[in-house]
């Protein structure tokens, strides 16, 4: 070719390529394209979920479940969480009457999510949540008759998050107190009561000063603890058990008055942590933990268990290298709870529905898979070949390394809100080296307790009454009789007036009702 043709063709190249350059260039001034396509194009959604009392997330870069649900389900997700309690409900109810409301949150109110319908903040499922959209939540977890008796008000607005069918509610006491002062773990009540007056008057922890106290628990300022073993004392099972085709609510029995009188004796003797009723959600077991007193109540199977580095047990350890905290039953054989229901629910909200349907269709699928092997794994155990080993259905936990400065799993418990510590319903076996010989002694244990038989359902109040009210009125009550009454003999005239102007008697009918059609049986 000759040096002109070549300068020629070379030019026209040149210029080709410009245009081209050009119309690019005026291409993206006239419909620019994001920085990074990816992120742009992510989805938006936002949870609001409970947490375990002083754990929090990582930063977003070093939080490998976040990273790996907004890079499969292409999100940008947003967790809020906070402690279950009053807190808790406080921020929901402001953010949903502030037209801000969460995609999806777990209803934690006590007449679980019947007002929020009745105001028409919750989305109906129906659309959504099926064994077509969530098979792993339904293979594995909740039955399609438990959702269909977990409904309120005749509408799919809310379903059970994946349960835990066993019980795990036991006391648990200072075991090496028990061997300082030689005596045996209590059987009866009254060998209870015998173990609260040495633990309070005859220095368990040897150092010389008069601050150790038998029980404790929380009142959070507002309501008679669950956690007292007055209540089994008469005959008042937790929560609620059917008893002569009769529904018997722990909380609002005719014996309430006779448990307050006897808790009244025990506090008068001065055998109790004196701040029980102003401490809040989880803080006896913090005094408990510092040495404050003996006996607490669980209902975790790691509560105390050397292997979980936040149990009561770890955390006293740390403390004093002595501590030893064991689960016992001071009622011997009967059982300290009926067995379990389906507890609180998951729901979305109306507005997303309304105005962004798409979102809960993805929301659906996070949970699902959360409700799955894979799921479950990374939630509960971490990152395989990192934090476990797998062979087959076989899980080994691999330890942390302190030393060489792992980071901690504790922010684990946060993303585990959808699924509890059940890997066998997975078909899942988990080894953990790290249990102790104590450890599966207290598992062993934990696994024989007695339950009553479960109620076979979720209960819910009837349209239009607020079941809020009447607990809250009930726990007026109650914490009169401690305080002002000081005695429980007022309960007759005071449960008469929540069973008539609260609607206590029509929501107890009720609940009965539910129980009556769910097993078949006549009243």
């Amino acid at each position: 070719m000759k040096r002109s043709h070549f300068s020629i063709v070379l030019a026209l190249f040149i210029i080709a390529a410009l245009s081209t350059t050009w119309i690019l260039w005026l291409g993206d001034i006239v419909n620019p394209k994001p920085h990074n396509v990816k992120a742009a194009d992510r989805m938006e959604l936002r949870f609001f979920i409970n947490s375990p009392e002083g754990i929090h997330l990582p930063p977003a870069g070093q939080d490998f479940v976040l990273q790996m649900i907004e890079e499969k389900f292409n999100v940008n997700l947003k967790i809020e969480y906070m402690l279950q309690g009053n807190d808790y409900n406080s921020r929901l109810a402001a953010l949903l009457y502030a037209n801000n409301p969460p995609d999806m949150w777990l209803e934690m109110n006590t007449d679980g999510g019947s007002k929020y319908a009745l105001d028409e903040l919750l989305a109906d499922m129906t659309a959504y949540v099926s064994p077509v959209s969530m098979p792993n939540y339904f293979q594995f977890w909740v039955t399609e008759q438990e959702l269909k008796d977990f409904q309120i008000h005749n509408r799919f607005y809310r379903a059970p998050i994946p349960y835990d069918k066993n019980s795990f509610r036991s006391y648990y006491i200072r075991a090496d107190w028990l061997e300082k002062l030689q005596l045996n773990i209590p059987r009866t009540y009254d060998e209870y009561v015998k173990v609260l007056r040495a633990f309070t008057f005859d220095d368990p922890d040897n150092d010389g000063l008069n601050n150790t106290f038998g029980f404790t628990t929380s009142g959070n300022s507002s309501s008679l603890s669950t956690d007292w073993p007055e209540y089994v004392k008469n005959g008042l099972i937790y929560p609620a058990y059917m008893k002569n085709n009769k529904l018997i609510d722990m909380e609002t029995d005719p014996q309430i008055g006779q448990v307050v009188d006897d808790i009244l004796k025990v506090v008068n003797e001065g055998l109790i942590d004196p701040d029980w009723f102003l401490n809040q959600e989880t803080e006896h077991i913090d005094k408990a933990v510092q040495g404050n007193a003996g006996i607490v109540l669980g209902d975790t199977q790691d509560f105390a268990l050397d292997a979980n580095p936040r149990s009561i047990q770890s955390r006293s350890r740390a403390l004093n290298p002595n501590a030893n905290w064991v689960p016992f039953n001071p009622f011997g054989s009967e059982p300290l709870r009926a067995g379990i229901d389906p507890g609180y629910p998951f729901v979305f909200s109306r507005m997303t529905v309304d105005l962004n349907p798409e979102k809960v269709t993805k929301i659906v699928e996070i949970l699902d898979w959360l409700a799955g092997p894979e799921g479950f794994l990374l939630t509960h155990y971490g990152l395989e070949g990192t934090h476990y080993t797998r062979s087959g259905n076989t899980i080994t936990l691999q330890p942390i390394d302190k030393a060489a400065q792992q980071p901690s799993l504790d922010f684990l418990k946060i993303w585990d809100f959808f699924t509890p510590e059940a890997p066998n319903v997975l078909g899942l076996q988990v080894i953990n080296p790290e249990l102790t010989e104590r450890d599966k002694e207290i598992k062993l244990f934990l696994a024989q307790l007695p339950v009553k038989e479960k109620l076979g359902t979720a209960l819910t109040p009837p349209l239009g009454i607020d079941v809020g009210a009447f607990r809250d009125k009930q726990n007026e009550f109650q914490v009169k009789m401690l305080f002002s009454d000081k005695s429980g003999r007022n309960w007759p005239q005071y449960r008469e007036e929540i069973m008539t102007k609260y609607f206590g008697a029509q929501i107890l009918r009720n609940f009965e009702d539910q129980i009556h059609k769910i097993r078949g049986t006549a009243r």
